[in-house]
């Protein structure tokens, strides 16, 4: 998982460079945000003309989630002391799922170690590597690669839309609100204006409640959640 997800990293190089950062910037921001979704956001306000405190603004929303999974890798990696530094900083969507999916406390710290590993020094391998092809080419627009960061992005959310109606609903109506503020808003704003759809379209409830997700089953409390017992270091998922 680790190596195909990092391989993706050669497009946020040519989407990094084609925005108009260089190639050291472009790496420089692998290694530091590490969080593919909000890179990509970053350069695409970037790329639309919008400035760097917009476009930040705009990462640092789609990365806030990882603050969450953070709460519950906590408890479930049990490590202490200065090494947290360096596993919060590998806490995103593919090491938090690789380590919620495993039977034991043991396994997770192992899925999440080698995830973590593996993706890290792809996707950074990969940024240079695009980075630098791109930088070469000269003019990437005669390559259309000033729409990769948006395609990519919408690759990353495709799959969210095809199985969560609440998800698409909200997909439209961010898509309008952005729309509706480009003629009045400078560029990058309109993104994060979109955001306040995800707090008018509804939940319809708790996560795997009927009416979330197309087809869910609703499932007792605990039976889905991926809780860890710190006493046997079991998760159940």
């Amino acid at each position: 998982m680790g190596t195909a997800v990092g391989l993706s990293g050669t497009a946020f190089g040519a989407a990094a460079v084609t925005a108009g950062l260089s190639v050291p910037q472009a790496c420089v921001l692998s290694l530091l945000a590490f969080t593919g979704a909000s890179q990509f956001a970053l350069v695409g306000v970037v790329a639309g003309g919008g400035g760097l405190a917009a476009g930040a603004a705009g990462a640092l929303l789609l990365g806030a989630r990882n603050t969450l999974y953070g709460l519950r890798m906590a408890d479930l990696l049990h490590w202490r002391g200065p090494r947290r530094l360096l596993v919060a900083h590998g806490i995103i969507d593919e090491t938090a799922a690789g380590a919620l999916a495993q039977p034991t406390a043991a396994w997770a710290r192992t899925s999440f170690v080698t995830v973590f590993t593996s993706l890290y020094l792809t996707w950074n391998l990969t940024t240079l590597v695009g980075a630098l092809a791109t930088e070469r080419i000269g003019d990437t627009d005669a390559f259309g690669l000033d729409a990769m960061s948006a395609a990519v992005f919408l690759a990353l959310v495709a799959a969210r839309l095809r199985d969560n109606r609440r998800e698409r609903l909200v997909a439209v109506l961010a898509a309008a609100i952005a729309l509706a503020a480009v003629p009045f808003a400078p560029p990058g704003v309109p993104v994060l204006l979109a955001a306040a759809a995800a707090l008018i379209v509804p939940s319809g409830g708790p996560a795997g409640s009927p009416g979330d997700d197309e087809g869910g089953d609703g499932g007792a409390p605990g039976s889905d959640g991926g809780d860890a017992d710190p006493g046997r270091g079991e998760v159940r998922a």
